[in-house]
């Protein structure tokens, strides 16, 4: 479940194994990039932490966050 807070997007994911979390963060990658908007996340062993907010837009949450949010929530179900 992604948590609003501090005008960012923030979510941590847990899979069974580091193959697993690398194979998600590969798939969030190719959106990330089709959509020229990218997130801040970290990988330790098999958790991966995400963190969104627009840069440009004065690091707070915009339509591009939620989009973004979305479409990985996609790649959950």
């Amino acid at each position: 479940m992604w948590k609003e807070a501090d005008n960012k997007l923030s979510r941590t994911i847990e899979f069974d194994d580091f193959v697993q979390a690398f194979g998600f963060m590969s798939q969030v990658a190719l959106i990330a990039e089709k959509m020229d908007h990218h997130p801040n996340w970290s990988n330790v062993y098999n958790k991966v932490e995400i963190v969104l907010t627009t840069h440009d837009a004065g690091n707070t949450i915009t339509d591009k966050d939620r989009k973004l949010a979305k479409a990985i929530d996609k790649l959950l179900s």
